[in-house]
């Protein structure tokens, strides 16, 4: 094959390893940390120095800059997040994403091999899914190295070439020119974890001395500027179609980058010296990897330390570029917590989700609410509005689902977080049944009404009383669900028993007032079916209780 081709195959190949590698790195990461990434999360609400740290936290955890900043701009547009503090969040990422520079300059070829094994044998004969997630991460980080080993092999004939030096020699000497190279080179690969491993390599190729690298540091500094300028593409895509403070944020992801480049940019050979001095010494093409690797997280270190204290000047920029517009009405039937990007990031769905059925509870304590009134005042006007509110119930809780059918295809849960979403899917169906019957029992107020059933006062009180006292113990059970200790589960369920025994009552006293003359005999079908939707209805409140006395879904509900 011809040696250009095999080059430019080689590359592909190595980086196509690499980001594979990464990403099957992340993703078992996720799983082996399972619950812990909760735990991080909870920082996020601090102040900006902790949100710099979970930033960061969660980017060692995820090894993705990106995947952390969609995640910040998927809670900010929740409303989950405020914008100082999904900024300091990305500022933290930042940092974090520097960490896979720095494991990448660790010179380990001659073990690569043995690690891929070792990873291989505990994921395949490991029983436990953690331990096999862990053997998966070693395997992955092995196949990541092995990236970086193909690349560096096949970048070694460039150092021969005229064309290819003096391309190098143009950029090294050209700053501008470097800067422009590395952002187009992220805006390909999507990674600037990739393009930064590239770089690593391309400097590591040495001159004919053997001994020099071919860009050398000074050379590889505004690339690795263009790098992180690259990167905020991908914090802009996720904003598309995300709320204004969505927005912000990743624009303000791009300040933070673009006003690195260019403070740094007049001091590239000062910036230069000063990591050869702080980094281990030795031949050039044995340590620019290393330095390379430095120079990145003491960027990012400093940019960031600069942008906390001035996290509010950075707050009034976003704000000044995208002000406030007029207030959009948001569709009902629309989920507003959801975000389809960070579905491989559970943990934090999953979050998301808890967030959105909370939401639809509130609607159908709304639902319930007015089904009451036109129980009491058997106003018909009121019967349409009640039944789009059940329609908009019905479609958003659809979505719901959908969005939990596809975190469980996504394959990134761990077995714990498979069941807690299955739990949450059980909650789910309990709010929607509330809020489904609490339709029918209005429709049956209005069969009575056309069809001129003369149920008596007694009759209508008793219903008014059931379904208040329904109200009460399904606006109870979401306290429980969200924590509120005030709320006994115990004392909850056993409130159905006085569903039942009013059910009872109810069903006895219709009978007698049927004996007495007092209702039609032909109405016990009707006044019954209202009976089994109150029932039927108990059942849901008391599932509900059922679930919040079990922690494991409960803490999904705590979502600060």
């Amino acid at each position: 094959m011809n040696e250009k081709l095999q080059i430019i195959f080689g590359l592909l190949g190595g980086l196509a390893v690499f980001i594979y590698g990464m990403n099957m790195m992340s993703e078992c990461l996720q799983k082996a940390a399972g619950e812990k990434m909760k735990s991080i999360l909870a920082l996020l609400t601090k102040n900006p120095v902790l949100g710099v740290i979970a930033g960061a936290l969660t980017t060692a955890v995820l090894q993705s800059s990106s995947a952390t900043t969609v995640m910040a701009i998927g809670f900010v547009s929740a409303g989950l997040m405020s914008l100082p503090q999904a900024i300091s969040i990305i500022f933290g990422a930042n940092i974090g994403t520097t960490m896979t520079a720095q494991i990448i300059a660790f010179k380990i070829s001659d073990y690569i091999y043995i690690i891929i094994f070792i990873g291989f044998i505990i994921s395949f004969i490991a029983k436990s899914e953690k331990v096999k997630s862990i053997g998966q991460t070693i395997f992955a980080f092995g196949l990541l190295f092995l990236g970086i080993e193909t690349m560096g092999d096949v970048m070694k004939p460039l150092a021969s070439s005229p064309v290819f030096t003096n391309l190098i020699e143009r950029v090294a000497h050209i700053p501008v020119l470097g800067v422009f190279v590395g952002t187009l080179m992220t805006l390909v690969v999507q990674s600037s974890s990739a393009t930064i491993a590239v770089l690593q390599n391309f400097a590591s190729q040495p001159e004919p001395d053997g001994v020099t690298s071919m860009l050398g540091l000074a050379g590889a500094i505004p690339i690795l500027l263009g790098d992180n300028i690259g990167t905020t593409i991908t914090a802009l895509l996720a904003s598309i179609g995300q709320t204004k403070d969505a927005k912000r944020t990743a624009v303000a992801h791009c300040i933070f980058n673009i006003s690195g480049c260019l403070l740094f940019i007049w001091f590239v050979k000062s910036f230069a010296a000063l990591i050869q001095h702080i980094s281990p010494k030795g031949p050039e093409v044995e340590v620019i990897s290393r330095q390379i690797a430095n120079a990145h997280t003491l960027f990012n270190i400093t940019m960031t330390l600069i942008w906390v204290c001035l996290i509010k000047f950075m707050v009034k920029i976003v704000m000044t570029l995208i002000p406030d517009g007029k207030a959009v009405d948001m569709d009902s039937a629309k989920p507003v917590f959801l975000d389809d990007k960070i579905i491989n990031q559970p943990a934090a769905a999953l979050q998301l989700v808890a967030k959105e059925i909370l939401r639809v509870s509130e609607m159908v304590k709304v639902v319930v609410a007015d089904t009451i009134t036109i129980v009491k005042t058997e106003d018909m006007n009121e019967l349409e509005p009640l039944q789009e509110k059940g329609l908009q119930i019905k479609k958003l809780t659809d979505q719901i689902t959908e969005y939990l059918a596809a975190l469980f295809s996504a394959g990134t849960m761990t077995e714990q977080q498979a069941a807690q979403t299955a739990s949450l899917m059980y909650i789910l169906s309990d709010v929607e049944r509330m809020g489904t019957l609490s339709v029918e029992v209005a429709k049956c107020v209005q069969e009575k009404i056309e069809n001129r059933y003369k149920y008596t006062p007694e009759a209508m009180e008793e219903l008014q009383k059931s379904l208040k006292t329904l109200e009460k113990m399904f606006t109870d059970s979401i306290k429980a669900l969200q924590g509120d200790k005030s709320v006994q589960t115990e004392k909850l369920i056993k409130r159905k028993d006085k569903i039942m025994d009013l059910d009872l009552k109810m069903r006895k006293a219709h009978v007698q007032r049927v004996n007495k003359g007092k209702c039609k005999a032909s109405l016990t079908a009707p006044f019954t079916n209202i009976l089994h939707l109150i029932d039927r209805m108990g059942n849901s409140c008391v599932n509900l209780a059922d679930v919040a006395s079990n922690e494991i879904s409960l803490n999904y509900f705590m979502i600060n």
